[in-house]
């Protein structure tokens, strides 16, 4: 290598094989030339191959998480409910009668919409030809309704309110197929684990208390009969309020309201003990005491200042926790709620619903009912 280097040195001072050298350069810089234009479609090539690869690999992925068929999932549901315990009846009974139902949805037309206040609200969801409706009603079922109470130690106006708001008395307990409600709600993605676990119990009673799937109806969200509760509270809170030996929540107002009483008084209602009130606050107390979350004894909020909606004392009452909630916040009304109010939020979690309750419970009551 060396000797050649030299010998170009000495061949380009000298003049030496002019022509020699001359046409090696040419020759190599044709050389380069020759392969830039035979490699540059190669290289053009090869950098769109790479492009596309890392375009699609996203597309790859998307397609791989993309959910499977409602049948597919179907199938895979009557795999888990096999390994449950469902019997093979049952399940030949059932799954090919379930459809994908497009109007499930997990909310409810009791939702709090953020056009009302709570005065507008009650007025809505509380107008006068309801509360006339559960008056008469409360009076024509009064003596199941007493025998209910004094079993469960709820009172009955509770009920009946319970009854008018979440099904218009049964008239609007839904009409819809909660194997199918509920199987959709699951395969739509939000709240899967509950709504599977919600299938997988209408299932079970459709196989051990031998109801069939038409029978089985509820509304849009998987609650059912007339005092709508969802399938995990009927296997475990339903009850034969008439002795037949059924639980027919859908047909029966006994077993309706006592499959309500029931759950009301498992969640810890006191029979002995009404709902809360709505208070007047003094416009100097710390608003942080505020929330369902942060009890306190009648005697420490009559310390803060609260009163009745009269301005008279709070009940003189050691054993009484309550709340202070303001669901309109700190312009709207304020309530002093006890522990069944916390039950009755069991249907519905929200301030407007449970107050809607209790608001159609102290229409039954005042005037009392001859």
């Amino acid at each position: 290598m060396y000797r050649y280097r030299a010998y170009r040195t000495q061949a380009y001072q000298t003049n030496a094989f002019p022509v020699k050298v001359w046409h090696f350069g040419v020759y190599q810089n044709k050389l380069y030339r020759l392969a830039a234009y035979i490699f540059a479609p190669i290289r053009v090539f090869v950098c769109f191959i790479i492009w596309l690869s890392a375009c699609s690999l996203p597309a790859m992925a998307q397609q791989s998480d993309e959910k499977i068929s409602f049948s597919d999932y179907l199938i895979q549901l009557k795999q888990e409910a096999r390994l449950q315990g469902i019997s093979q009846t049952t399940l030949d009974l059932a799954f090919p009668q379930i459809k994908l139902f497009k109007k499930a949805r997990a909310t409810d037309s009791l939702q709090t919409e953020k056009t009302h206040n709570l005065d507008t609200y009650l007025a809505d969801t509380v107008p006068e030809w309801k509360v006339d409706t559960a008056r008469v009603l409360f009076k024509e079922h009064e003596q199941q309704l007493n025998a209910i109470a004094s079993q469960y130690a709820v009172q009955p106006r509770f009920l009946v309110a319970l009854w008018g708001l979440v099904s218009d008395f049964g008239e609007a307990s839904g009409d819809y197929p909660v194997l199918s409600v509920t199987a959709s709600l699951a395969f739509g993605g939000e709240r899967e684990t509950f709504f599977k676990k919600e299938f997988m119990a209408a299932l079970s009673i459709m196989d051990k208390d031998h109801i069939g799937f038409q029978d089985l109806k509820s509304r849009w969200n998987g609650a059912m009969g007339q005092t709508q509760l969802m399938p995990t509270d009927y296997l475990a809170y339903g009850q034969d309020g008439d002795g037949d030996g059924k639980k027919d929540i859908w047909h029966n107002t006994q077993d309706a309201f006592a499959s309500a009483a029931y759950l009301l008084q498992q969640l810890g209602w006191n029979g002995d003990d009404t709902w809360g009130r709505q208070v007047q606050v003094p416009a100097t107390l710390d608003l942080a005491v505020a929330g369902l979350d942060k009890p306190q004894s009648l005697a420490q909020w009559q310390t803060l200042g609260i009163r009745k909606f009269d301005h008279t004392d709070l009940p003189s009452r050691e054993d009484i926790n309550a709340s202070l909630i303001m669901p309109d916040g700190v312009t709207g009304r304020k309530y002093l709620v006890y522990g069944n109010y916390r039950a009755l939020m069991h249907w519905l979690n929200t301030d407007y619903f449970g107050i809607s309750v209790a608001h159609l419970s102290e229409r039954i009551k005042y005037p009392p009912i001859n």
